[in-house]
């Protein structure tokens, strides 16, 4: 009997396993999350060469964020657009 019960139970978890694994697979959910990859790097050298404490620098950080949010409620499409928008304020917070 509690073979069955281990059994079910691993069914079970497989089941929530692959309904947590969502639209990432997708090639907008794809996008998104190397678009997020690749920001983040570009904010965290930006930090690192001095511009933390910039307007433009903040204003990435917190698009970014906002774009996590929106790739974990599969807004794929949202998530790329603030992507998008970050990398700009990433790149003139290096200009100055």
């Amino acid at each position: 009997m509690t073979s069955i019960r281990w059994k079910f139970a691993l069914l079970i978890c497989c089941l929530l396993a692959s309904a947590c694994s969502g639209k990432i697979g997708t090639a907008k959910g794809q996008e998104c999350s190397s678009a997020l990859t690749i920001a983040n790097k570009e904010l965290e050298d930006a930090k690192v060469s001095g511009f933390g404490g910039s307007v433009q620098f903040i204003k990435a950080a917190n698009l970014l964020a906002l774009a996590n949010t929106q790739k974990q409620l599969e807004r794929f499409d949202s998530c790329v657009d603030k992507v998008q928008r970050a990398r700009v304020y990433i790149r003139e917070a290096q200009k100055k």
